[in-house]
């Protein structure tokens, strides 16, 4: 089966499904689709603490400087003013009037807490499960719609651009253009051709990429992997966000425990019961950006041997009041055996937010033509070398917004002629995929990852880390062109690349910079190795 639309998004999070909204609201044809047989089984459904509105006495310019400030000096300003001008604005014209998103509401109206780096209450949530709420009203409002196709249970196999597919002997001519994306039909077991005059790239985060992260199973890098493929500019890939809470109990998977916990007053303390962030951070303690704030946790476990931290809620909140203000985390922790309104968390941190990504301008057009890329998948350049905390929405909706209105405002835009895209070859071919080898493989990167390419690096430890990804991609590569396709081979040759893809750029900033930090950057002779010995052979870049 082959289909065309006007606009192909990959991804209903909060960023695909704003653009989506948008989009159909003006009359267009919208596919949406979706790896998840859940729709809402997304990045952004497991963001708790909030985002970021309009506080009492806040300003652009104020939002603007913190978002400067956590971005280690390496945010582009035009974008960081987008997001101050335009978001609070979006976030109560498009989730409070239009989705009815039930954010929680004071005596004087919509609640606002403060979270780290944010000089004024300016959070919006809906107790400890925003982004639960915001997902679930988009995805309601938008299958009410009926120019709004939502496809379930699809993978993105690749993107479909003029360079590498088309039949059309004017291709090579013109400048690579993306035309739709080859998607599996994972019920069907088969794999269709959509196209359409403008594809969105919304696929999240690659968290999964690591051995411990806060992020969903589907966040392994699809996007940013097609979109290299494809010969996409990525920018900043090295700059990973390491989120300081997360739970640290054995059996159970590292939840994250909100920035907004520390925001309400709780406080980090060693297992022997030693506050320590004031070491740290002595202006900000508890409430410092999380890259100072994972990597003071980092250290104090290496330091003194400690397999956590704890977080202390319970001498900052009256018990009755924890569970009204965060039942998630409550519900989860009691799941675990934890009393969080007696007893402290036991956290450490883990990569939790991609600040890199596909390289867009301010209306979120990627370097390839018809090719639009938006939420944490993109690079706006908003984020710089650490994201300040609850932006990410904001983030997913202001460009999600912006995409949309740049594609409803251009006409030059085609739709490729479906006699000039090959169908893909048979799904069906090639020997079923080995669950052994899929899970080995997997875990093979992800600790090749958290122990080298983690919170602390160095010249050896990336050096090594390369050696082995390129090794893995043999394999790999070899795999995936010789075994019938399905969704989870086409997630571990996505994650191989964007492994290296994060690693090839960690290698290349010698230089410690917010979530970038180089144990060796003060050295000058790098452990007596030169690049010749780093990324080479370049494997991953050979197909």
């Amino acid at each position: 089966m082959s289909t065309q639309t006007d606009v192909l998004v990959i991804g209903c999070g909060i960023a695909g499904a704003t653009a989506a909204l948008r989009l159909a609201q003006a009359g267009y044809q919208v596919t949406l689709i979706t790896r998840s047989y859940a729709p809402e089984e997304t990045n952004t459904r497991y963001a708790q603490g909030g985002i970021v509105a309009r506080g009492d006495e806040d300003t652009p310019e104020l939002l603007v400087e913190d978002v400067l400030r956590a971005g280690a000096g390496l945010s582009y300003p035009p974008a960081v003013s987008t997001l101050a001008e335009e978001g609070p604005d979006l976030v109560y014209r498009i989730l409070v009037e239009d989705a009815g998103v039930p954010f929680d509401c004071g005596t004087a109206g919509l609640s606002k807490t403060r979270e780290g780096g944010h000089s004024v209450s300016r959070i919006l949530h809906v107790g400890d499960a925003t982004g639960k709420a915001i997902q679930i009203a988009l995805l309601q409002r938008l299958t009410a719609l009926p120019n709004v196709t939502l496809l379930a249970g699809h993978t993105a196999v690749d993107l479909i651009t003029s360079s590498h597919h088309s039949h059309s002997p004017m291709a090579i001519y013109q400048p690579i253009t993306c035309h739709g994306a080859y998607i599996l039909d994972r019920a069907g077991n088969a794999i269709h051709r959509i196209l359409a005059r403008a594809t969105i790239l919304a696929t999240g985060g690659v968290g999964r990429i690591y051995r411990h992260t806060t992020n969903p199973e589907g966040a392994r890098g699809d996007g940013l992997a097609m979109a290299y493929r494809a010969g996409a500019r990525v920018i900043n890939a090295e700059y990973i966000q390491f989120h300081p809470t997360t739970l640290a109990i054995t059996g159970t998977d590292n939840f994250l425990i909100s920035e907004a916990v520390r925001g309400e007053g709780a406080r980090l303390f060693t297992p022997d019961g030693r506050h320590f962030m004031e070491q740290y951070a002595p202006k900000w303690g508890d409430l410092a950006p999380r890259d100072i704030v994972a990597r003071a946790i980092h250290h104090e476990m290496l330091e003194h041997g400690y397999p956590h931290v704890l977080l202390n809620l319970a001498e900052a909140m009256p018990a009755a009041r924890i569970p009204e203000r965060f039942p998630t985390i409550y519900e989860t922790c009691r799941a675990a055996g934890l009393d969080i309104t007696r007893d402290p968390i036991p956290v450490v941190p883990a990569a939790h937010y991609f600040c890199g990504g596909i390289h867009v301008d301010g209306w979120g057009r990627s370097t390839i033509e018809g090719l639009y890329s938006i939420g944490e998948v993109s690079c706006t350049g908003l984020h710089g070398a650490n994201r300040l905390a609850s932006t990410s929405l904001l983030e997913g909706l202001v460009w999600g917004d912006r995409a949309a209105r740049d594609i409803i405002s251009r006409r030059e835009l085609i739709l490729a002629r479906m006699d000039d895209i090959p169908p893909w070859q048979s799904v069906s071919e090639g020997k079923a995929a080995d669950p052994v080898l899929l899970y080995n493989d997997t875990r093979n990167i992800q600790n090749v990852m958290w122990l080298y390419v983690g919170l602390a690096r160095s010249t050896r430890r990336l050096a090594r880390a390369l050696r082995d990804l390129n090794h893995l991609w043999g394999a790999i590569d070899e795999f995936y062109r010789t075994t019938r396709l399905n969704d989870a081979l086409i997630g571990l040759r996505n994650m191989a690349q964007t492994a290296w893809i994060v690693t090839n750029a960690a290698w290349h900033n010698r230089q410690s910079c917010g979530t970038h930090y180089r144990e060796d950057a003060a050295e000058h002779e790098f452990a007596g190795l030169d690049d010749t010995e780093g990324p080479l052979p370049n494997a991953l870049t050979e197909f």
